[in-house]
C-alpha cells in the first residue's frame, strides 16, 4: 500500500476536547510529512480557525474548509476555490425564527450569528476575529454564505430535510450543516490530487464525523476515531483510539509510517 496523501479532520480527530494538538499527534505527522506523504486538513472548520493549526504544524499543504465550500492555499491563505449556497431567504429565516435554534452563517466576510455561544466564543478566541454580525439575520447584510450551521439541540433531520430540496444537509446529533449542492470534503480532495497526480488509492482520510462519511468511503484507506458514530466506523477500513488518546498519532504509527516505509525497502 503506497499512500501518497493524507486528509485529517480536526475536531474530534486531531484536536482533544480543549483544542489541542497533542505532542504526539504532532510528532506522527512530522514524520510522515518527513517520508514525504502530503497531509491535508479536511474541516468543517472556517479558514481563520484552522489556519493557526496548520501553521503549528508547519504545514503547506492547502486547507479544505467549511467541509469543501472553501479551499485555501497553504502559504498564504488565499482563496482558490469557493462554493456558495443558495437558498430560499425568507423560507430559511421564517423556520429558523420559529424553532429555537442557534444559527451560524460562514460566508466569504466572516461570520454571522443570531446569538452568541461558547462555541462563538472559543472561535473568536482562536481566530482573534469576533463575528461581523451578531442578531436577528433578517436585518443582517450578507452575501455568498457558504455554510449554514443550525444548532437546535436535537438530531438534524427533524428539520434538515425542509431544506433538501434547495442543497446538501449533513445531519448532527445537535442540529444540522448546509452547504451548495455537490459540497464535501471527497469532493475537494478529488480535485486537488487530481492536481497533484495523486490516484483515489493512494489517499487516506480519518475523521469522526457525518461530514466525514464520504471521504471515508472513498478513500484509498480510512480511519474512523474511536469516538465516531457506528455509521462512521462502517464507513472505514479500521477504527482507531480515541481523539483524547491520541488516536490519530496510533493510526499514523501502526498503518502509514509501517506502510510507506516498506514501500521504500
Amino acid at each position: 500500500m503506497n499512500i501518497r496523501a493524507l486528509f485529517i479532520d480536526m475536531d474530534g480527530t486531531l484536536l482533544t476536547s480543549s483544542n489541542e494538538i497533542s505532542q504526539r499527534n504532532a510528532k506522527a505527522i512530522n514524520k510522515l510529512s518527513n517520508q514525504g506523504v502530503k497531509v491535508f486538513l479536511a474541516t468543517g472548520r472556517q479558514y481563520e480557525i484552522t489556519a493557526p493549526y496548520h501553521r503549528l504544524l508547519n504545514l503547506k499543504t492547502p486547507m479544505i474548509c467549511l467541509n469543501g465550500a472553501s479551499l485555501h492555499d497553504g502559504f498564504t491563505g488565499r482563496v482558490v476555490q469557493m462554493n456558495p449556497v443558495v437558498l430560499d431567504e425568507a423560507h430559511f429565516h421564517q423556520v429558523t425564527n420559529e424553532n429555537t435554534c442557534n444559527v451560524v452563517m460562514h460566508t466569504t466576510e466572516g461570520l454571522y450569528c443570531n446569538s452568541t455561544s461558547k462555541v462563538i466564543d472559543e472561535w473568536t478566541r482562536e481566530s482573534k476575529i469576533p463575528p461581523r454580525y451578531i442578531g436577528d439575520l433578517r436585518h443582517a447584510d450578507y452575501r455568498n454564505v457558504l455554510k449554514y450551521n443550525i444548532m437546535t439541540g436535537y438530531h438534524g433531520s427533524h428539520m434538515s430535510h425542509l431544506f433538501s430540496d434547495e442543497a446538501d444537509v449533513i445531519d448532527w446529533k445537535n442540529g444540522f450543516e448546509i452547504v451548495a449542492p455537490g459540497v464535501s470534503k471527497w469532493a475537494t480532495i478529488q480535485m486537488l490530487i487530481r492536481a497533484f497526480g495523486i490516484h483515489p488509492e493512494e489517499t487516506a482520510a480519518i475523521g469522526d464525523g457525518p461530514n466525514d462519511i464520504q471521504m471515508l468511503r472513498h478513500a484509498g484507506f480510512s480511519a474512523a476515531m474511536a469516538n465516531a458514530g457506528q455509521e462512521l466506523k462502517a464507513a472505514a477500513d479500521v477504527t482507531t483510539g480515541h481523539h483524547e488518546q491520541d488516536g490519530l498519532a496510533e493510526f499514523i504509527e501502526k498503518h502509514l509510517v509501517r506502510s510507506f516505509t516498506a514501500t521504500k525497502t
